[in-house]
This record gives structure tokens, sequence and C-alpha cells, in this order.
């Protein structure tokens, strides 16, 4: 093999490597989607392909059959291949780097094949025979790429195996509402948007999606009626609530004064234009829920806090007074206002957990700092419950905590994440590492709030999920798994659960 085709494999080694770690593992969590599950198996499958070929590469001579077997094999990676792009484009949108990477691979595939092929084909003439052979410095990176390929083929043919989380049908999560309502969301594509609008199409209801970008909106569940702005809207529009959940990401990114600026400017943005459109229907909605945040007590200790509490000046609490105190101005056109408080929304798709799953399944996770911080959290369908609720019930206004009843310290929320993954969670995160994020840092990771939800829990509404363990379980299917898996688990493999 000549050096310009051993240069070309090292390439495709490091862009595979860097697709799967980047964009499988890291940004797009392919290993927690239960809809990729098929693509999973494929990439297992040819994870498992290359590691039989860079064996064959690295030591080993291949004449007649031998050769006709390598070329076999190229083959079903190819098939392979483009079964995995076909499922990738039916089953969920590529981000434009990883759709880059794949033509850039797709390439390079193309070029070492026009290389290789004839090289093999002339071997696959002679008689049949293998012969152990050593390359130096590429055997070594064969070895290194065998290795690699294993183990993401083992973790994805595992992951594939999952067992599904405990889903609640999504029309169950609106039973409370009353039949047939229409709804406006707006943040309809974020991660609470998106199961609130496929709870409410699914059961029934016309429900209006407000979206600056078609393109995201083609992912949520029809039918619903989609405007990009809420001029679009005329003013005999009936609409029974709005649900307003929009705003600028408020973890994704450092605190510098452009970001401040885009947290507090977009909320205050759209709501004032949710007020303004309120203002001008002919017939007003019953009801407005604004979402908010439990950022609104700011920095506390361990003292439990309930809507009537008082809350800390910080940087999140002058985001959501200013956000809540912009909602309010919709009761001026008697429309009852829920501002909802909501802590930290847990599920696998999206959210500070989806960030966690990553480091704590290689077991590389723990607590943030001394770990005693309160963490304040609610499942995603619980608080999809809790929105129906307050839709429904025309007593529940102002304040309302969206959290579940039972708040822990970030130690204990780790030490439950480890177990619910069948892993150790002992590596904490050093406070001063942390505070190199700035006041993103004090304020998200290393403070907190023991917020309790008092109104929510005199009103009526009952939690399915009121405790940690219980929500983990059934988002990470946890409670399915026997002991036969968390012995294999023990030796350090991703979790994943037996085959169906």
């Amino acid at each position: 093999m000549t050096t310009l085709l051993w240069t070309l494999i090292a390439i495709q080694i490091a862009m595979a490597a860097f697709d799967t770690i980047y964009h499988h593992e890291l940004t797009e969590r392919l290993a927690w989607r239960p809809s990729q599950k098929h693509e999973l198996a494929l990439h297992a499958a040819r994870n498992f392909v290359y590691v039989a070929l860079f064996i064959v590469l690295g030591f080993l001579e291949l004449h007649g059959v031998f050769a006709m077997l390598v070329i076999v094999a190229l083959a079903v990676e190819v098939v392979i291949t483009l079964a995995d792009f076909i499922e990738e484009d039916m089953s969920r949108k590529l981000p434009v780097t990883e759709r880059v990477n794949h033509t850039l691979l797709a390439i390079n595939y193309g070029a070492i094949l026009i290389l290789v092929l004839p090289w093999l084909a002339s071997r696959a003439r002679d008689p049949a025979s293998v012969t152990f052979v050593s390359h130096g410095t590429w055997s070594v990176l064969m070895v290194f790429a065998a290795f690699g390929a294993a183990i993401f083929g083992l973790r994805d043919l595992l992951a594939s195996w999952r067992p599904d989380a405990v889903v609640t049908p999504p029309e169950d999560l609106v039973t409370a509402l009353p039949a047939r309502q229409t709804v406006l969301v707006t943040g309809a594509t974020g991660f609470i948007g998106r199961r609130l609008v496929r709870a409410l199409t699914t059961a029934g209801h016309q429900v209006i999606v407000l979206a600056r970008d078609p393109a995201k909106a083609a992912t949520l569940d029809p039918p619903f009626r989609l405007i990009t702005g809420l001029s679009q809207l005329p003013d005999g529009t009936h609409i029974d609530a709005i649900v307003n959940l929009a705003g600028e990401p408020i973890a994704n990114g450092l605190w510098t004064v452009g970001k401040r600026h885009r947290i507090l400017a977009s909320r205050l943005r759209m709501t004032g234009n949710v007020v303004r459109l309120i203002k001008r229907l002919n017939e007003k909605p019953q009801v407005l829920i604004n979402a908010s945040a439990i950022g609104w007590y700011g920095l506390q200790a361990d003292e439990a806090l309930t809507e009537s509490s008082d809350g800390r000046a910080c940087f999140t609490r002058q985001v959501c007074g200013d956000w809540e105190r912009a909602a309010v101005q919709a009761e001026r056109f008697g429309v009852r206002v829920v501002r909802l408080r909501i802590g930290l929304v847990l599920g696998t798709e999206g959210g500070m957990l989806a960030n966690m799953l990553v480091p704590f399944e290689y077991g590389l996770g723990g607590p943030f700092g001394s770990g005693q911080q309160w963490m304040s959290w609610i499942e995603r369908d619980d608080l999809v419950r809790l929105i129906a609720h307050a839709i429904a019930d025309p007593a529940l206004k102002g304040p309302v905590n969206a959290t579940a009843p039972e708040p822990v310290r970030n130690a204990t929320f780790a030490r439950e994440l480890g177990h619910a993954l069948h892993r150790t969670a002992l590596l904490a995160a050093p406070a001063p590492l942390l505070r190199l994020l700035g006041d993103l840092a004090d304020e998200l990771l290393l403070g907190g709030q023991r917020v309790i939800p008092e109104k929510a829990l005199k009103s009526g509404f009952v939690f399915r999920h009121a405790n940690l363990r219980s929500a983990l379980g059934a988002m990470l299917g946890s409670e399915t798994r026997d002991a036969g898996q968390r012995a294999n688990m023990s030796l350090g493999l991703p979790a994943a659960a037996a085959k169906k």
C-alpha cells in the first residue's frame, strides 16, 4: 500500500472519529433518542466491519479468496452507509456540520476505493494465502482505530437495544382541558414547546404555532396552524389560551454583555407582542400562561421557597422579574395570567439532563462544587400536564412554581443519576474551575433554590413523578434492567439494556 493510501485512510479515521464523538455523542446524543434505534444498529454493524478491515490492513497480507473477502467487506460497508443515509433522512434533521462531514467522508472514501480496489483485485487472482506483516506506525494506527471502532460499535449496539422509556401517550398529558381548545404557543420548537404541541394536537385541540423559522416547525407533529409573526392573526381570531415559552436560551453560552441583552430583550419583546395581540383581539383569551423561572428567587440557601417568598438580587432575578411584569400587563384586558416559575426541566431530548447523560454514562459524572446546592426540578411531561392544568383551572393565577414537590441537593441528583445509569458519580467538578464560566456558574450550577410548588398542590394537581428516582427511572428505562445487564455494565461498557 502506498503512503497516499495510508494517508487517506488516516484522514477517514480522523473524520469518522470527529463525527462519532462530536455529532453522535455530544450534540445529537443519538444513544438516548428512541427514534434513532435503527440508525444506531446500522452504525454498530458498520463499525464491526471497520474492525475487521483495520485488523486486515494493519497486520495481514491477503491473496486469492481472502483478498476477495476484503472486497466484499468494502461493498458491505457501502451498502450499510447508503442505508444509514436513508435512515437519517427519514428519522432526523442533520445539522449542517454533520452533513458537510458526511460529504467529505464519502468523497474521501471514494478516493480510497479507487486506490485500493485495483490493488485487491490483482491479489485476488493469486493463490489463496495469508501472511502476517507489519507496517510500523500505520499498523499502530490500525490498532487504535480497530479498538475505537469496537468500543463505539458495541456502545451503539447496546444503545439500540435500550428499553424504551416509560412514555405517557401525548393525549393523556392534557386531559384537564375542556374539549377542543384553541391554543397559541410561542417557543413551540423548543424542548418544552415540542412536547406541548404534540400533546395538544394529538388530543384534538387546535394549535397555532408561532415560529420564526418554518424549517424548525416542520419537525412538529401536525395538524397545526403555523404563523411567523403575531401580526398574521386577524383581530377576529378566536384563541382560548396563550402559552408563551419563547426566549433566548439562557445556558448555552457565557453571559457576555451581548448575551445578557439578548436573554432579556427576547423575553420582553415577545411578551410585549403577546400583550399587544391580546389588546387588539375582539375576543380576549381566557388565560395567558407565561413562562418564568425559579431564578426569580435568586440565590438562596436552605429556605423552602413558596410563591409568597421573596427573592434576592441577581441577573436571573432581574430577567424573571422584568419578564413577569411584562406579562402582568395582560391583566388590564381581563385576561387571567399565570406566571409559571419553571425549575430544571428533565428529559433526555434536551435541557440540563441531556447534557449530563454522556459524561455520566462514561463514569465521568459527579456533583458540581460542594454538591450542597439545591436543585428544584420537574419532569417534562409533568410540566406539560401542569400547563394544561393551569389553563383549565380558573382559580389558578399569579406566580405558580413549576417544580416537583421533592427538590434535592446537587450531590443527591448526581448520585441518583449515577444509580439510574448503573455508574459511579464521584468525579466532582471543582467550583473554581466552574467559576471560569462567570456568573452563569454561580447562578445556574453552584447556586440553587429549594422551591416548593405550594399553589399547584393546593389546586389539586398531582405530580406523576414527585421524586427524582421515579422520574429518572421512567426517562432512562432503568426500571426494566435486570441483574444480568448490570453485571455487564460493571465491565465499564455504556449503559444499555437487553434486546427485546
